[in-house]
């Protein structure tokens, strides 16, 4: 765990985030362990819904007190990325997770975030196919909605850019 990021958890208390389980190596900005000037979320499986509680830092601001919007943006698609990812394999019956791609997401900010405490992240599947799933998430922050995202998540195949990039 680093100093810009802190985590909810399922009921195995001990068990990893979905990121350091399936995908130690990763170096995306916004979701990967092995990126130490990123965000390194920590997402969480609590039943049907993926969690995430993350600490701003200063850096992470647009202005003093407020989250940058990219960032937000970012929180949740990555998030959202993972809900998705999670989902496919429970579905499928995968010990692994599909790599899974943001084919599109639409982020509502609807007020400005405060960086004084943590920001909590929801995320559920609300529509899936075989290999793509929608996804609804929420971004919470001094215990109000700040934004919203809906995106589509596609499970990719051998042959492209992203594939086993975990």
């Amino acid at each position: 765990m680093t100093d810009t990021a802190s985590s909810a958890r399922d009921d195995s208390a001990s068990a990893p985030c979905l990121q350091q389980r399936y995908a130690p190596h990763n170096a995306c900005f916004g979701c990967g362990p092995a990126n130490g000037k990123g965000l390194q979320i920590q997402s969480f499986v609590q039943g049907d819904t993926v969690v995430c509680d993350w600490q701003p830092q200063p850096h992470h601001e647009a202005f003093p007190g407020m989250l940058n919007g990219g960032i937000c943006g970012a929180l949740l698609d990555c998030h959202s990325n993972w809900t998705a990812a999670w989902f496919l394999m429970q579905k499928h019956g995968q010990v692994t997770p599909p790599c899974t791609v943001t084919a599109d997401f639409h982020v509502k900010l609807k007020r400005p975030t405060p960086t004084s405490g943590p920001v909590h992240l929801q995320a559920q599947v609300v529509e899936s196919s075989d290999d793509r799933a929608v996804v609804e998430a929420q971004l919470i922050a001094g215990g109000k909605v700040c934004a919203t995202c809906r995106g589509t998540f596609v499970a990719v195949t051998e042959g492209h850019p992203a594939y086993h990039r975990w």
